[in-house]
C-alpha cells in the first residue's frame, strides 16, 4: 500500500474497522489511524472492543480507559483524538432506554434478574453491543472518524455478523413463542399452567422460568426498534465509506489468518481497503542478499576483511527480510499488492504517543516526529 493509499484510508472513510489475529499490532494500528487523522485535523474516536489494557497503553494512559470517550490531549494536532472501551451491559441498558416507550418499562427491564444475567453472559451479547456502539458513535456529533480496534479474527466475524444474527432471532418462532405470553396478557405467576412452560422450568426452574417470561413481557413492542436498529448496523457496516483493515505480522499463522479473514470478508461482498503488516526486518538499502554476499566477496579480495565481515551481516539481514516477504506474499495475492504495506520492527514497544508518532510516520511518509 502506498502512502498515497493510506490518506485515502484516511480522508474517505468514515468507519475503519481494523481486524487480525492477537498480538500481530492490531491494537496499536488502531491507535495509529485515529492519531493520523487527528493530525489532519479530523476528530477521531479510537473504541475497543478488546477488554484487555492494550489501547489504554498504546496510547499511554496509565488510568485505563473508561466506557464513555475521553480526549486524549496533543499539541500537535489540529483535530482531536479521543479513545473508549466497550462496555456490554451498560450499552445494553442504552439501548433499552432508548427503545423503551417510557420509564417504567425501563425499571421493568434493568432490574429484571433474566435481563442481568444475559446482558453481560449471553452468547453473542457482547458482539451485536459492539456493533451497537460502532452505531452510536458514528451518529455522535462529536466526531468524523470511528476507528474500531476489534477482538482476534475469527471473533472479529462475529461482531460483523451480530446485528444479522439478531435480526434473525427476532423473526425466529422461537422468539415468537416466548412472547405469547406478553402478547396474550399472560400473568407471571399463571405460567405454570401453560404445558410447554411447565416443561421448561422443570428444565432451568421455576424462578428462572419467571424471570425469563416477565423480561419478554416487559419487552413486548420494543423488538420493531432492535430490529430497525440492527438493519441501520448492517447497512453501516457495509456502507462505501466503511473501510476494513486487515492486520498482521510476517509470521505464517498470523498471516494465514489474515488470508482467511480477507476470504471470509469477500465472501460477504466486503472488500479490504487495505492490509498492514507490522514488525518485517527493514530493507537494510537497496538490493538483495546475493548482492551483499557478492559485495563481501569483492571486500574479501580487496583486502578488506572488516568490510566484507560486515557484507555478510547485511546479507544475512536482508536474508530475513526476504523470507519474510515471501511469507507476506499469499496475503498480498488475496488483498491486492497495492494495498499491503509492511512496517518495520522498531527499537522499542510502543507505550505512548512518541512511538504511535514514529508508526505513523512509516506508515504515511512523512516526517518522523517526536515530542
Amino acid at each position: 500500500m502506498s502512502a498515497p493509499a493510506a490518506d485515502d484510508l484516511i480522508e474517505a472513510s468514515s468507519v475503519i474497522v481494523c481486524c487480525g489475529s492477537g498480538g500481530v499490532g492490531k491494537t496499536t494500528t488502531a491507535a495509529v489511524l485515529g492519531l493520523e487523522a487527528a493530525r489532519r485535523g479530523r476528530r477521531a474516536v479510537v473504541v475497543t472492543i478488546d477488554p484487555a489494557r492494550r489501547l489504554a497503553d498504546a496510547l499511554g494512559l496509565v488510568d485505563g480507559l473508561a466506557s464513555e470517550p475521553q480526549r486524549i490531549e496533543l499539541d500537535d494536532s489540529t483535530g482531536e483524538l479521543w479513545a473508549m472501551m466497550l462496555d456490554t451491559a451498560a450499552t445494553f441498558d442504552g439501548i433499552v432506554r432508548a427503545n423503551a416507550e417510557n420509564d417504567e418499562q425501563v425499571d421493568r427491564i434493568l432490574d429484571n434478574a433474566f435481563y442481568r444475567n444475559i446482558a453481560g453472559a449471553l452468547s453473542g451479547t457482547q458482539e451485536y453491543m459492539a456493533a451497537e456502539m460502532l452505531h452510536a458513535l458514528h451518529a455522535d456529533d462529536r466526531f468524523d472518524l470511528v476507528v474500531v480496534d476489534t477482538p482476534p479474527s475469527r471473533n472479529a466475524l462475529d461482531f460483523l455478523d451480530a446485528p444479522g444474527v439478531l435480526s434473525r432471532f427476532l423473526d425466529h418462532r422461537l422468539f415468537k413463542l416466548l412472547m405469547l405470553p406478553a402478547r396474550s396478557g399472560l400473568k407471571v405467576i399463571g405460567t405454570a399452567t401453560q404445558p410447554i412452560l411447565r416443561a421448561v422450568g422443570r428444565v432451568v426452574g421455576s424462578d428462572v422460568l419467571a424471570d425469563s417470561v416477565a423480561f419478554f413481557q416487559a419487552f413486548a413492542g420494543m423488538e420493531t426498534g432492535f430490529r430497525e436498529r440492527a438493519d441501520d448496523v448492517i447497512a453501516l457496516i457495509r456502507a462505501p465509506e466503511t473501510s476494513f483493515v486487515v492486520v498482521a505480522s510476517a509470521r505464517h499463522d498470523t498471516i494465514a489468518e489474515a488470508v482467511w479473514f480477507v476470504d471470509q470478508l469477500v465472501e460477504q461482498g466486503i472488500d479490504v481497503t487495505a492490509a498492514i503488516v507490522n514488525r518485517a526486518h527493514p530493507a537494510f538499502g537497496e538490493g538483495s542478499a546475493d548482492d551483499a554476499l557478492d559485495a563481501s566477496v569483492d571486500a574479501a579480495a580487496a583486502g578488506a576483511p572488516g568490510l566484507a565481515a560486515l557484507w555478510r551481516n547485511v546479507a544475512d539481514l536482508r536474508t530475513l527480510r526476504e523470507r519474510e516477504l515471501a511469507v507476506i506474499d499469499p496475503l498480498a495475492k488475496v488483498a491486492g499488492d497495492e494495498r499491503v504495506v509492511v512496517l518495520p520492527l522498531l527499537d522499542r514497544d510502543v507505550h505512548d504517543l512518541d512511538g504511535l508518532r514514529t508508526i505513523a510516520a512509516h506508515l504515511f511518509d512523512h516526517p518522523i516526529v517526536e515530542r
